[in-house]
């Protein structure tokens, strides 16, 4: 599924702003123990790689 595929399926004026402490807590958490993510935060965070793209070519 792409970035593209993944903004068709949230809902118009959606946005991903978590507090650090949900960052830390509930996504980055689960990253480094290799769990992937369920519910609507699966759609909103993507795996960029940061020496790949140029900072304006970012989602």
């Amino acid at each position: 599924m792409g970035l593209r595929d993944i903004e068709m399926t949230l809902p118009p004026g959606f946005r991903f702003y978590p507090s650090d402490e949900e960052l830390v807590c509930h996504y980055l958490h689960g990253k480094v123990a290799n769990q992937r993510l369920s519910g609507g935060a699966a759609g909103a965070m993507v795996e960029v790689d940061l020496h790949v793209h140029e900072p304006w070519e970012l989602p």
